[in-house]
């Protein structure tokens, strides 16, 4: 068969020309990855052959052979795994598919270290043989068929594939290495960069050279070993190995389960946000295995959607080693098994949070996102979830839990009062948080949409309600003013009462109350929702998403004391109803629209309304 050339995808050359340059100063990571990758193979392949036993049949000895070859300047990886046929050598090796690629590329800087920990949060896999090899090419037959393929590239943009003779099954990728890295031939090196990678590989990984053959691993699997035999570093290696990253876990949660369910767990949190975390497919990132063997990385009732962030692998000893991924959906076992999954991740995450909450607050601006999903999702666990929570506040720049807010609440306070925004500087900037500032009420700042579906299912904490600062009940007068501002406050000007009466019947289409505001301390309006209709953070993210058509009316609140509103009062009194008063209600409006984020609903009258203020001002 003819060799057929093929186009690198864009995303993948863009790649190529960044692992090759920053991760330059640590090319060592390669040999990791293909050996990663040639475990995952076997491990694809051992669980197939329990039910397939002849795809496997030819070499049942599962292994991953290294073999330098200094005259030729070559370094061979192979596997005896699932191995791949030609759509696979295409498909996996000509094209990213994981979601995060176009977000990796987009924060990608040029600036090596910068890039290094973008890499840590994405994987390179095979990509990372083009630090070393200036020419790669990849021997593959899959599993049960009897064509070989190869593969070739020089990582610049394209790469060849034709048929293959005797090509054994699994994979084996030739690197012909670049003339700076001749370390990787030498077998003392290779040795150490296995004994630091990837000593708890669960199978032998050999190397071949001067004539002999020496096993560099204990080929045991590290998660059934004694959490006093191993090293954080251990730790560290095997959590790059099943994340493909770069990074360091954040916190290690090992552990082994006897009794009435046996099973051994070895989960990770990890240090950076990977950067497919809000995927919509939501999948988690831990493998299940049974006594050993690799069964599924893509078993979505091991864990909920929101612990999604967890790296790590789960070994059973009562499933049966032939189950399908059709029974895991309904086996009672698996499901007590997520349930206790669950219960020992948060349980570990509490103790994060009591003894280190410098290292829990950056665990809570990568993950608390994807944690809070839980409090709409898993009403079991919704006690412990909100205990877990950590909000930013108008108290400071720290975050606050829960427990912090209610023990911080003013005599006369019966809710926990929120904000949300889209983001929470623009939160914090709201004049409907000035009623609260000047009453001391603690305000939580909202900026994750998550957060608008979460309260209203979750409804109160400690038995106090939560309630949107924007809502027109929000009962601020019940709770007293700072002796300061009591001394300051004025009284409330003669004629506001007129004023709201002209502007209601003003802007009566367009609103659907005018109020004199306790929430407002210097603006001098603002919209606020009414009670019983929906968050305004909330209906704009609707609209914005196209599920839902007409916004609702709002209620226009006045500030009696501001100098504006003053002004107006006065000028009714003096000359009665007038046009002037009827378009400043207008310019009020969009400006209270203005100040929530919302566009002014006519910008042509708008303008004209303002020149026509603009030049009284100044004739």
């Amino acid at each position: 068969m003819l060799e057929e050339r093929h186009g690198f995808q864009a995303e993948v050359g863009r790649l190529l020309d960044i692992v090759a340059h920053s991760l330059y100063s640590d090319r060592s990571v390669f040999l990791r990855e293909l050996v990663s990758n040639a475990s995952d193979a076997c491990d694809k392949l051992r669980y197939l052959a329990l039910t397939h036993p002849e795809l496997a049949a030819e070499d049942a000895q599962f292994r991953v052979v290294i073999t330098p070859d200094a005259a030729a300047k070559t370094l061979t990886i192979a596997d005896n795994g699932i191995g791949m046929n030609r759509e696979d050598l295409v498909a996996n090796l000509g094209t990213i598919a994981r979601s995060g690629t176009a977000a990796f590329l987009k924060e990608a800087t040029g600036d090596s270290s910068k890039d290094l920990s973008l890499i840590g949060q994405f994987g390179v896999g095979f990509y990372a043989a083009f630090m070393v090899a200036e020419r790669v090419e990849v021997f593959s037959r899959r599993a049960g068929e009897t064509q070989g393929w190869r593969w070739v590239s020089e990582g610049k943009g394209e790469f060849a594939v034709a048929a293959a003779e005797d090509v054994a099954r699994g994979t084996k990728i030739v690197l012909h290495l670049r003339e700076d890295a001749g370390e990787f031939l030498e077998p003392l090196r290779l040795k150490t960069i296995i004994a630091r990678y990837s000593d708890h590989i669960s199978l032998p990984i050999l190397l071949k050279a001067d004539g002999k053959e020496d096993k560099l691993n204990e080929a045991a699997a590290l998660w059934m070993r004694p959490k006093s035999e191993i090293t954080e570093q251990q730790y560290g290696e095997f959590y790059r190995h099943v994340s493909h990253g770069f990074d360091k876990p954040r916190l290690t949660i090992h552990w082994r389960a006897e009794g009435k369910i046996d099973y051994t767990a070895l989960l990770f949190v990890p240090g950076s946000r990977p950067m497919d975390l809000f995927n919509p497919e939501r999948k988690h990132r831990v493998k299940l295995y049974v006594r050993r063997v690799f069964i599924t990385d893509d078993c979505a009732d091991i864990l909920p959607g929101y612990l999604r962030f967890l790296q790590g692998i789960v070994d059973s000893e009562d499933l049966p080693l032939s189950i399908s991924r059709e029974m895991l959906q309904h086996n009672p076992l698996l499901a007590k098994i997520r349930a206790a999954l669950v219960k020992r991740s948060l349980g570990e995450l509490g103790k994060l949070a009591e003894k280190d909450a410098g290292s829990y607050a950056d665990f809570w601006k990568d993950f608390g996102p994807v944690l809070k999903e839980g409090l709409y999702e898993d009403q079991e666990q919704r006690e412990t979830l909100l205990k877990l929570a950590r909000f930013r506040s108008t108290h400071g720049e720290e975050l606050v839990s829960l427990a912090d807010y209610v023990g911080r609440m003013k005599p006369g306070q019966e809710a926990i009062y929120y904000l949300s925004g889209e983001s929470v500087e623009a939160a914090a900037r709201s004049p409907q948080l000035e009623g609260f500032a000047a009453r001391g009420v603690e305000v939580l700042l909202l900026a994750d949409p998550v957060d608008e579906f979460w309260i209203p299912n979750v409804g109160a904490y400690d038995a106090k309600p939560f309630k949107s600062a924007t809502r027109g009940g929000a009962e601020l007068d019940k709770i007293e003013l700072s002796e300061e501002k009591k001394q300051a406050q004025e009284p409330q000007p003669a004629g506001t009462d007129a004023l709201i009466a002209m502007l209601r019947l003003a802007l009566q289409d367009a609103v659907k109350d005018v109020r004199a505001s306790s929430r407002l301390d210097v603006s001098a309006v603002c919209l606020v929702a009414d009670e019983g209709d929906m968050d305004i953070h909330l209906e704009r993210l609707l609209k914005q998403h196209r599920q839902l058509d007409n916004a609702s009316k709002r209620v226009l609140e006045v500030n009696p004391r501001h100098p504006l509103i003053a002004g107006l009062a006065k000028r009714l009194s003096q000359n009665g109803s007038s046009d002037e008063v009827t378009e400043a209600a207008w310019l009020l409006l969009d400006q209270a629209r203005i100040v929530q984020g919302e566009p002014v609903a006519d910008p042509v009258a708008f303008a004209r309304r303002l020149d026509a203020t603009l030049l009284k001002a100044i004739a």
